[in-house]
């Protein structure tokens, strides 16, 4: 089964519940570019379950597109307009969702640590109105040094760039400097605080004499995708593995 095919089969299974029974509004919410994701996939199996858009339901898709006040003039209309459900898209999307005390149903997807952000009470008792799907993308954050070092064994210099607007990016971060640690490899650490901020994290990751470089992406990065290619280019990184990033610098 192709991984979009698992994703959407893994939302949709909260929602075959009671409370779809007579849904007739339907909103997605995504704090960044939902068009720049395959939510046709998700859109095709609600049709299959017999929610078509325009004919037995209504069906709005938001993207916040990484900026945090219009996430959040979007979540204050889903407040008001109270859809009968809303499926929401990363972390930054349900966390917004959840300190506005929206009350309508919501199902989750793309959260790495659900109990910890306080969505939920426990994975096996969510409680509330909040449910979905989780995975443990921050104690990946070791795996991905662990391939980064089996593709390039010599690396012992490597540069973290990263942005705390996701707040799984923190913990991926911790995972990665812990590990590296462990195996003797030196980390640069650089956050971003914004897209000005990413041709001088480049200009740090080579100025440190960084062999090798992770780029944690998020909501804001992700749409940037051509500019973070076009400057690994520019800076002579020989390899790469896009979102998240490892890429290899010039020696």
């Amino acid at each position: 089964m192709i991984r979009r095919d698992l994703i959407a089969g893994l939302l949709l299974m909260p929602l075959v519940t009671p409370v779809l029974a007579a849904m007739r509004q339907i909103s997605i919410l995504h704090s960044g570019f939902p068009n720049r994701t395959p939510i046709h996939v998700l859109i095709e199996a609600l049709r299959t379950l017999g929610y078509e858009n325009g004919n037995t339901a209504v069906m709005e898709l938001l993207g916040g597109e990484g900026d945090a006040t219009r996430l959040d003039t979007l979540v204050a209309g889903l407040r008001s307009k109270k859809p009968e459900v809303i499926i929401a898209l990363t972390s930054p999307a349900v966390l917004a969702l959840k300190q506005a005390g929206v009350v309508t149903p919501v199902v989750f997807a793309f959260v790495t640590d659900p109990v910890g952000l306080g969505i939920v009470d426990s994975l096996a008792r969510p409680g509330g109105n909040f449910t979905g799907v989780t995975y443990s993308e921050a104690t990946l954050g070791g795996k991905r040094l662990e391939l980064l070092l089996e593709a390039l064994p010599s690396t012992r210099r490597i540069a973290v760039i990263w942005s705390r607007s996701f707040s799984e990016n923190s913990v991926i971060f911790d995972a990665i400097r812990q590990a590296a640690q462990t195996r003797g490899v030196e980390v640069f650490s650089r956050e971003l605080e914004g897209a000005q901020d990413l041709a001088p994290a480049f200009d740090y990751a080579k100025d440190s004499g960084a062999q090798a470089l992770i780029f944690n992406t998020d909501n804001l990065m992700f749409g940037r995708r051509k500019e973070i290619a076009g400057l690994a280019l520019s800076h002579h990184c020989r390899q790469s593995i896009p979102l998240p990033l490892k890429l290899r610098m010039a020696d």
